[in-house]
């Protein structure tokens, strides 16, 4: 079952549908679910490239999660100039989401994960690092170097180009230079510290826009916490957005084996008593 929703984050409307589990003839919720937001990356939308939020959606909710997907502000059927604010922007955004979410009675709070694809993985690293809500991460392909990165994919020029008129139009959006200054002031790779759930990170070795040796830094990094565990899985010949069959099903198939056992650990610990 799909229910459109709209989120109120300041003076945008953030356009998204949750996605509950199916029921049986006659059955009636009466329990509480662990929530997955999805945060999709730069100029993305809720769907995904080639339907991969919507895909990995139909098949969490078959496995007992609510899911949340939705568009950032100027993104999709969002309201606003995706390229007029920044990564704090972002941010806010996906507190704003949590916000709501913490907010339904049908959510376990204690079972709040975010999954961020891309700069969406960077972004969901910077909210958890802020935000105690979010329980577990799940990062595919995630971006670690927020300006180096997104200049590698609109290319120098339009660096340039913002540099000097303030502006420059990429497919179709307007970046400005808050947007660009705001990717050079934020640090996922050092702020992950103040982020202390469990991790998985995912990425393929065909990737030609993030590279495939993030992974590693970002586990190396992950590590070094106090508390939290955190996993990585690399997928041989997987491009940027798993776009073949066989890759996505990997993708799939590692995700959401891991953010079941997560579940059934936390559970069978919640067993114990001292």
């Amino acid at each position: 079952m799909n229910h459109p929703i709209t989120i109120k984050s300041g003076q945008l409307e953030l356009s998204g549908v949750l996605q509950y589990p199916p029921l049986n003839r006659g059955e009636i919720r009466s329990n509480k679910y662990p929530l997955i937001i999805i945060c999709h990356g730069f100029i993305g939308n809720r769907i995904g490239t080639d339907r991969l939020f919507v895909e990995a959606a139909e098949r969490l909710t078959k496995s007992g999660y609510l899911v949340l997907r939705f568009d950032y502000g100027g993104c999709g059927e969002s309201t606003g100039d995706y390229g007029s604010g920044g990564l704090d922007a972002l941010i806010e955004q996906t507190r704003t989401v949590l916000d709501y979410a913490a907010g339904l009675d049908l959510v376990d709070p204690e079972r709040i994960i975010l999954v961020g694809h891309s700069l969406g993985g960077a972004v969901a690293v910077l909210t958890a690092s802020r935000d105690t809500r979010v329980k577990t991460l799940v990062l595919w392909a995630p971006v670690a170097h927020p300006f180096m990165d997104i200049r590698n994919i609109i290319g120098t020029k339009a660096i340039e180009e913002i540099e000097r008129t303030g502006k420059s139009d990429y497919m179709h959006y307007e970046l400005t230079k808050q947007f660009t200054d705001s990717l050079a002031q934020f640090q996922p790779l050092t702020e992950l510290r103040g982020y202390n759930g469990d991790v998985l990170i995912v990425h393929g070795t065909a990737d030609t826009v993030i590279p495939v040796d993030y992974c590693f830094l970002y586990q190396k990094m992950f590590w070094l916490r106090k508390e939290g565990n955190c996993d990585k899985e690399v997928i041989m010949q997987a491009d940027h957005t798993f776009s073949s069959k066989a890759e996505r099903e990997q993708l799939f198939d590692i995700t959401f084996r891991w953010i079941d056992a997560i579940g059934k650990r936390r559970n069978d610990w919640s067993l114990w008593t001292i």
